[in-house]
């Protein structure tokens, strides 16, 4: 069985541009797909308007099974931020949304899982530090 987890910016193109549509069709006709606590979070975080907050609801509803950050997977991130955002002269705020990444990476990599992203560039360094799997799509195909 393979284990998939989208990341919230996949969720945002879906919603707010109508992007992805085959991405999301062949991703759940190959994988099974687990919700991350932190992208639960992020997407309710930033939904302000009243059709937002039910999508982010219903989604939540749906998602019977969370996987989340452990303790060791937080302690990890902090060295991953400190690492690449050192290396690459990251301020404070770009740190602070690379957290998110790394514990979804993390997650996933626990679980033997795919990240689904439109947020290549992060994910292709953590995919290199941690060696899991990426998927991107590429919108409008």
């Amino acid at each position: 069985m393979h284990w998939a987890i989208l990341d919230t910016c996949i969720y945002i193109g879906h919603w707010e541009g109508n992007l992805y549509r085959a991405e999301f069709d062949a991703v759940r006709r190959r994988y099974v797909v687990r919700h991350s606590s932190v992208v639960l979070s992020e997407l309710r975080r930033g939904a302000r308007a009243p059709g937002a907050q039910r999508l982010v609801d219903s989604l939540r509803r749906l998602a019977a099974q969370q996987w989340e950050p452990t303790p060791a997977d937080w302690w990890e991130a902090g060295r991953l931020v400190r690492e690449i955002g050192d290396a690459r002269g990251w301020d404070k705020s770009k740190r602070r949304d690379f957290q998110n990444d790394a514990l979804i990476a993390l997650t996933a990599r626990r679980h033997g899982a795919t990240v689904v992203t439109a947020n290549a560039a992060d994910f292709e360094l953590l995919a290199a530090e941690l060696s899991i799997h990426v998927l991107t799509p590429c919108p409008g195909k």
